[in-house]
């Protein structure tokens, strides 16, 4: 019997400086030996250094945690975005389907409009916005084409204790800034890397998955249970807050000596970017938590943990 040990002997960790791969990477030790590789080591916008890699290594799991995720970036810089988020994402899987290996990838909320009321369900429309999410759902089109053996995992809102997010661009501009204005009319669920990457692991180390069966080696059965657990999942915190919320709870849960900034609500309009964002974030969990029995904390629970991560005493 096949267990995650001897399944995942060897795992290739990319992106692993990022916040999702910080978080990572202290966790699969659980699984088996892990390579992680950062920008510097591996540049996804060259197929070779990427083909090299995996085929000197023979990875038997491959954790995509690299994004090109400058999303107003990604408005002038498509080509690149393209390069790391699908062309990248399509010779991974290319390399991985000979070596039997499983691939995991991140994507994003930003591949659906926004112009649903309901939570999106991985089965709704695609419909991306913006450069990013088209950069996005190309990786995602491009890694179920190519290799059967895969785990998608959408989320959203990503923050972490360290690292370029909106919790921490929130507590930097409110030292220095009596009054914030914040957009209130995008909702979505603020997602700590640190829950994704406690969900990824419990979806890797789940028996549906860490069989080590592929979907090849029962291409006419409908009831092998792993086969039927590949595929796209939406994994974010429980509930959903608007930016100008989110914020709000960032500072009532932050001890400030010196007091708060004064926040205002203001409409997407009002505060232009480059990049097209979707009105409604929100994605429906589901799928991945009766598949898995996941236990998705709320997104309040989860400020609260990287808060205390931040060394930030959370109001009680």
């Amino acid at each position: 019997m096949f267990t995650t040990q001897n399944r995942f002997s060897r795992i290739l960790l990319t992106g692993s400086q990022g916040q999702v791969g910080r978080a990572l990477y202290p966790l699969l030790g659980q699984l088996g030996p892990v390579l992680p590789v950062t920008r510097n080591e591996l540049d996804l916008t060259q197929p070779h250094a990427i083909r090299t890699l995996v085929k000197t290594f023979k990875p038997t799991l491959i954790i995509n945690a690299a994004a090109f995720t400058a999303v107003d970036r990604a408005e002038t810089e498509s080509n690149i975005a393209m390069q790391v988020n699908k062309e990248a994402v399509s010779i991974l899987a290319e390399e991985a389907r000979p070596l039997g290996a499983l691939m995991v990838h991140y994507s994003t909320d930003y591949v659906f409009d926004g112009k649903k009321s309901d939570p999106y369900r991985e089965t709704d429309p695609t419909g991306p916005l913006n450069e990013y999410g088209k950069s996005k759902l190309g990786g995602e089109i491009a890694l179920r084409e190519i290799l059967p053996a895969h785990l998608i995992f959408r989320t959203s809102w990503v923050y972490a204790a360290e690292g370029a997010n909106f919790l921490n661009t929130m507590l930097r501009l409110g030292q220095v800034r009596p009054e914030l204005r914040i957009v209130d009319d995008q909702r979505g669920a603020p997602t700590s890397a640190k829950a994704i990457a406690r969900i990824t692991l419990q979806v890797l180390q789940s028996p549906l998955i860490a069989s080590g069966e592929t979907p090849s080696a029962h291409p006419h059965s409908h009831s092998e249970p792993n086969t039927m657990a590949y595929g796209t999942y939406h994994l974010t915190a429980q509930g959903d807050v608007s930016w100008f919320g989110f914020a709000k709870a960032i500072f009532l849960a932050v001890k400030n000596p010196s007091g708060s900034p004064r926040l205002t609500p203001i409409p997407t309009k009002d505060y232009p970017l480059p990049a097209i964002r979707p009105a409604n974030s929100r994605l429906n969990t589901d799928k991945i938590q009766s598949t898995f029995g996941c236990v998705l904390p709320t997104w309040q629970a989860q400020l609260e943990e990287v808060l205390q991560d931040k060394n930030l005493r959370p109001s009680s």
